[in-house]
Parts: structure tokens; C-alpha cells; sequence
């Protein structure tokens, strides 16, 4: 299939586009470089030995969208383009609701136009919120449950989403809802690399790995977890990446609307995941803690039942895997 991808040259969106090159799929990327960078495509194109059409564009001009579709000849779409920083969320609520929502309904409306009825959502665990129940199911979700703006737009198109598939049988719709993606594509030439000042914990630890700040701030150590820190489930960003090709094969099957968590059921805490990457790169990695940061949540862990049993997806790479591809891809290309 010809594949549309936008925020493809993103962290999850490139390795996401290898594994499709990998199953044989064509993937078309489309990116605003806003939070990536342009030579990621020259490195994805290493990796897959492909060349793959990349079009820089703003998704919330709707007329640009229009001819990209007219452009090509898009058999599906992964939806990953988005602004997505939990605490800037807080900040910035207008910008992130008409950011993630217009770029959304302007791709919905020309596929619909043009009658493709597969598509996969990137949505994540925000939409959960506080939970009191671990792991969680993909029933727990509400539209009252999100602690912050980015995961409410999360929500927002899910609900968009639902409505869709209810107005059109035709319509396959796989909504994948991400837990803390880590790691690296094993090769080390491509990881995350976040444009300003980081907000994800991978990318704040190979900062003071490589000498660039003296320590990692952790937000917070009052949480009611086993050390005070906030515990998420951490998924290698590669098992993510083949989530979207399952969900792709699913969809082709006339599936209609899939909901599943992509994760991998094992909470670990910040301290935790400090531990891990020191021991990945050699030395101890030095921590500063302060208040907690507005939006974020005390817990978080997967249920993945749904994914492996609807979908045939497991996450195979533990937390040893995800720290020393990390800090493979720090050493290459950070440092």
C-alpha cells in the first residue's frame, strides 16, 4: 500500500516508516519539521535503502492538503503530526487544540473525499488520566479524564474518529493509544532528537550523559508510587513502530474501529529509568528533584491484552534494550 505518514520525520513517525518499507508498504511522508529535522529522511533512506517522497508542509492549510492528496496515490494514513508536549499543552491551550484538531479534520476531509477508509491514529495514554486500576484497559478512557490540553485533543479526535466509523461502514479506523515510547532503531541512525529544550525523560538523560547539563530533573518525588516518582510503562519505540503495521493489516481485513493500547504491561519509575540508562552508558547519572510538572499524572501502565490478542502484537524488547539502543543512538549523533 502507498502510505501516507505525516509527522513522519518525527521520533516515532520515521522508525514507524522502515517498518512499513520493511513489510513492503510505500510510505509517503509528510512533515513541517517543527520538531524533527530534514536529514532524518537522508537516514531512514540509509536504513531502508529506499528513496521516499517527503513533503514539508503546514496540515493545517487545508488547500496544501488537498493537493497532497491530488498528488498522490494514498492507499491509507498514519496520523502522527501533532504538537504534543504535556506541560506546553498547559501553557499554550489554544494553539494545541487548533493545531492537532484542524490538521486532523483537514485529513479526514480528503479522504473522505476520496473515498480512503483506512486510517491509524496516533493517540496515547493522557486520554486515561488518573487511574486507580492497573494496568489499564482501553475502557477506562473518558472525555473527563484528561489531566491536560494535549491529551484532551487526543480525545477529541477519538471521539471524531467513533462518530466516522458510525456514519461509514466503509471506514477502518485503528486507534492506538501509546504509553512512553524509548529507545532508539538499533542501527543508531535514527533516535530521539527533539528540537529546544526537551520535555521527554529519554532525551533530558542523554543530555546530562553527554555533559550538556549537569543533571536530570525529576519532576517531582511526593507521588504515591514505590519511590515517590512517577511510574509509566516504557515501550521500545521499534515495538511501537511494527504496532502500526499490525494495525495496518488489521484494517485491511474491514475491521472498522480498533481501539488498543500499545505497551508492554511493566511499569517502571523515573528513578528507575535513571538507573537503567546509567548503567547503559557507564556512569551514574546525577538528579535533581523538583515540584511536581502541571498535568502529569502519578501512574500509568498498559493493559495490552487487546493488541495481542486482536492485533498478533507483542512488544519483545525490555528495559536493557531500550536504554542501550538510547544511548547507541546518543553516542553517534548527540555527543
Amino acid at each position: 500500500m502507498k502510505v501516507l505518514v505525516t509527522g513522519g520525520m518525527g521520533y516515532i513517525g520515521s522508525h514507524t516508516v522502515v517498518e512499513l518499507v520493511a513489510a513492503g508498504h510505500e510510505p509517503i511522508i509528510v512533515d513541517n519539521l517543527a520538531n524533527s529535522y530534514e536529514d532524518v529522511l537522508e537516514r531512514v533512506e540509509k536504513i531502508t535503502g529506499t528513496k521516499i517522497p517527503f513533503e514539508n508542509m503546514d496540515l493545517c492549510v487545508k488547500e496544501d492538503v488537498e493537493a497532497l492528496f491530488d498528488k498522490y496515490d494514498i492507499d491509507a494514513v498514519i496520523h502522527f503530526a501533532a504538537l504534543k508536549a504535556v506541560g506546553e499543552s498547559v501553557e499554550k491551550p489554544v494553539e494545541y487544540y487548533s493545531n492537532n484538531l484542524i490538521s486532523a479534520l483537514n485529513i479526514l476531509n480528503a479522504m473522505k473525499a476520496r473515498g480512503i477508509n483506512k486510517f491509524v491514529f496516533s493517540s496515547s495514554a493522557c486520554v486515561y488520566g488518573q487511574q486507580e486500576v492497573f494496568p489499564i484497559p482501553e475502557s477506562a478512557a473518558s472525555m473527563d479524564n484528561t489531566e491536560n490540553p494535549y491529551g484532551t485533543t487526543k480525545t477529541f479526535i477519538e471521539q471524531i474518529l467513533r462518530d466516522y466509523c458510525k456514519a461509514d461502514p466503509n471506514m477502518n479506523v485503528a486507534i492506538l493509544r501509546y504509553f512512553n515510547p524509548i529507545g532508539a532503531h538499533p542501527s543508531g541512525l535514527i533516535g530521539e532528537h527533539p528540537k529546544g529544550v526537551p520535555a521527554n525523560l529519554m532525551p533530558r538523560l542523554a543530555d546530562v550523559a553527554i555533559g550538556k547539563v549537569p543533571a536530570i530533573t525529576i519532576y517531582g518525588d511526593d507521588y504515591p508510587t514505590k519511590d515517590g516518582t512517577c511510574i509509566r510503562d516504557y515501550i521500545h519505540v521499534v515495538d511501537l513502530a511494527k504496532g502500526h503495521i499490525c494495525a495496518l493489516d488489521k484494517l485491511c481485513e474491514g475491521v472498522g474501529l480498533l481501539t488498543c493500547n500499545l505497551g508492554t504491561g511493566t511499569g517502571y519509575s523515573v528513578k528507575e529509568i535513571v538507573a537503567a540508562y546509567s548503567k547503559a552508558c557507564g556512569r551514574e547519572l546525577p538528579t535533581v528533584i523538583t515540584p511536581r510538572r502541571p498535568g502529569d499524572v502519578p501512574a500509568s501502565v498498559a493493559d495490552p491484552t487487546v493488541a495481542n490478542t486482536v492485533m498478533g502484537w507483542h512488544a519483545e524488547k525490555d528495559l536493557d534494550d531500550m536504554c542501550r539502543d538510547a544511548w547507541n543512538w546518543t553516542k553517534q549523533f548527540l555527543d
